[in-house]
């Protein structure tokens, strides 16, 4: 647990501890009953209180009962941590629950490192306690009192975010989290670290590829600098970590980026998320084996993708209609409020044309390709039966037609030639190269 358990100062604190660490319910009803004012006034020589050693070994009962008889949920030991910061070190989701319906504080900061409860779940991995913490931050007072974007981002004494900590642990899960919650990608850290790290560059330092993968999925820099003027490319070399220095290579293709700054993909069903996240990491699953192909560490990376993708949400196309800007794969999204439909990779390709700026997140939301009015939301496009083959549901919507049958000339897609271009080149896995010299890039690394 990282509390040392000192003896209590009475026979009835000892015995009342060791039940609360054994959990057992009965001896504690038993000495409640005898003193009812032990729950609230006990506490051991570091200021542990049967709260933190409930919530730390999980035991959900004594917490409640603990609670029940007026033990405060804020309590603090020596270190200032409450018993919601150790049930979020530990993973202990029942206790982390029931500790904020009893209104505990997820404001308040240890001092360790002044860390909140928050930077505590992020660090030990725990993303079930990570997102009960952040939605009682988005139904509680923080909102009003901090605001939900400053909570998510809120630094520790090092400078270190919430999601600069998942990323120096190597926790995808944890980073995909906060990143959907808001997390600032291209934050700085202070002291933790490398002075002015980016999630990017700790992660780099772990040698964590799904991090990575995360990271530059939305929005990472590769060429950010540290204060030491290194990028993570550098970070990544001088760590011998050889696969993650071939992603994060200026001159490799960058991958395509999740468009998380703009306002409709928040409202996104989550079908239609799931579309369109598998169509992302498809794509740049495609271009990291172009990447990695030939090298000693194509074999070292297995991808996480392979696993979660559903190839029939690709692959497998539609026997009425195809996609008219690929006509390639099967319509499977559709364009609220105009109706019309595409396949995933290719709303992808329009909403990830260009790259998102982290800083402003300032990138206007893009048009409907058929009709050019705006995007209000994105659902699944809705199957078709036979009988409706003779109406379809948008203009642009065909009986199928193969590839070299269709007539690029015809006004009503001449209109999509640059969309097409650019998602063929996204299939191919080509991508802008970075300028520059990646040997100035790589200075002398002086690690603390």
């Amino acid at each position: 647990m990282g509390h040392g358990v000192s003896c209590a100062r009475t026979g009835d604190e000892h015995d009342f501890f060791r039940a609360a660490q054994l959990g057992d319910l009965d001896a504690l009803a038993a000495l409640l009953a005898a003193d009812g004012s032990l729950a609230r006034r006990v506490t051991l020589y570091d200021r542990l209180s049967p709260l933190h050693i409930a919530a730390a070994n999980g035991h959900l009962e004594a917490l409640s009962m603990f609670l029940d008889r007026g033990a405060q949920p804020d309590a603090v030991d020596r270190h200032k941590q409450t018993p919601l910061m150790l049930a979020a070190m530990h993973g202990k989701i029942g206790c982390v629950l029931k500790l904020l319906q009893a209104g505990a504080n997820i404001l308040m900061f240890d001092s360790v490192h002044a860390r909140t409860c928050l930077h505590h779940a992020a660090y030990y991995g725990h993303v079930d306690c990570l997102d009960a913490i952040l939605c009682a931050a988005q139904t509680t007072s923080v909102a009003d009192s901090w605001g939900f974007a400053r909570f998510v981002n809120v630094r520790d004494d090092h400078g270190a975010t919430p999601l600069h900590l998942a990323a120096r642990q190597g926790r995808p899960e944890c980073l995909q989290v906060l990143l959907e919650n808001g997390a600032i990608v291209s934050a700085l850290t202070g002291s933790y670290g490398f002075p002015g790290s980016t999630s990017l560059h700790l992660a780099a330092r772990r040698g964590s590829l799904d991090c990575i993968r995360k990271l530059l999925a939305w929005g990472a820099d590769r060429l950010q600098r540290d204060s030491a003027g290194r990028i993570p490319f550098s970070v990544a070399l001088k760590r011998k970590h050889g696969a993650c220095a071939a992603l994060l290579n200026p001159t490799s293709a960058e991958p395509m980026v999740w468009p998380s700054p703009l306002k409709f993909i928040s409202e996104l069903d989550p079908e239609a998320k799931a579309l369109l996240e598998a169509a992302l990491m498809e794509v740049n699953r495609e271009r990291e084996k172009k990447i990695l192909k030939d090298t000693k560490y194509a074999m070292s990376s297995p991808s996480h993708y392979d696993d979660n993708i559903d190839d029939d949400a690709f692959s497998e196309v539609s026997d009425t209609e195809l996609c008219c800007i690929c006509f390639d794969q099967a319509c499977t999204i559709e364009v609220q409020d105009c109706g019309h439909q595409m396949c995933a990779p290719c709303t992808l390709a329009l909403c990830c044309h260009h790259k998102p700026n982290p800083t402003t997140l300032s990138l206007p939301s893009p048009a409907c390709p058929f009709c050019r009015g705006g995007i209000s939301r994105l659902v699944v496009a809705q199957s078709r039966t036979d009988g409706d083959l003779d109406k379809p549901a948008s203009p642009q919507l065909a009986p199928r037609r193969s590839r070299r049958s269709h007539n690029l000339s015809d006004g009503s897609s001449s209109s999509f030639k640059g969309l097409s271009s650019a998602i063929s080149k996204i299939a191919r896995g080509s991508s802008r190269m970075a300028g520059g010299d990646s040997g100035e890039m790589d200075k002398p690394e002086h690690d603390p």
